[in-house]
């Protein structure tokens, strides 16, 4: 688990390699309790029978599920103890190259793609590849954002 306690060690970590996440198990109970909270049923994810017959042989994960589980697999590679407020400015790019077969594992690899001087503070750009346990491509590419203020 790497700590950044100071903005400066923030600014000297442009291009490390943070390190990688345990594994998670994306399973069904997962996916049909995002779908309740964002009302998004469509039955690719929530219809196990039906989808078994679909194009995926099964239920996926809904790509907005897979990019929310970026804090809580960011969080078991690194952490922010730096004084002053962290918060989630946006994201600049993600795609969603393989679709996440529900009952898969995934796990996050975490990078530091920049860090930029701002009159208020530091806005710090992380990489994020989502991979999934035995397949070739990732669920998920991310940059996320943070706004760091002192």
């Amino acid at each position: 688990m790497r700590a950044f306690t100071t903005l400066d060690e923030i600014s000297a970590a442009v291009g490390e390699d943070l390190g990688t996440s345990d594994w998670l198990l994306v399973d069904q109970a997962r996916v049909d309790a995002f779908a309740e909270a964002t009302g998004d049923h469509q039955w690719i994810h929530v219809d196990v029978e039906r989808s078994a017959a679909g194009p995926f042989g099964g239920t996926i994960a809904h790509g907005y599920l897979t990019l929310s589980l970026v804090p809580y697999l960011g969080s078991q590679v690194f952490e922010l103890q730096t004084p002053g407020a962290k918060l989630n400015y946006g994201v600049n790019k993600v795609r969603f190259p393989t679709p996440l077969r529900v009952g898969s594992r995934i796990r996050a690899h975490v990078s530091v793609a920049g860090v930029t001087d701002l009159p208020m503070g530091k806005q710090m750009t992380l990489k994020y590849l989502i991979e999934i346990e035995g397949a070739d491509k990732p669920a998920c590419v991310a940059e996320t954002v943070v706004l760091l203020l002192p």
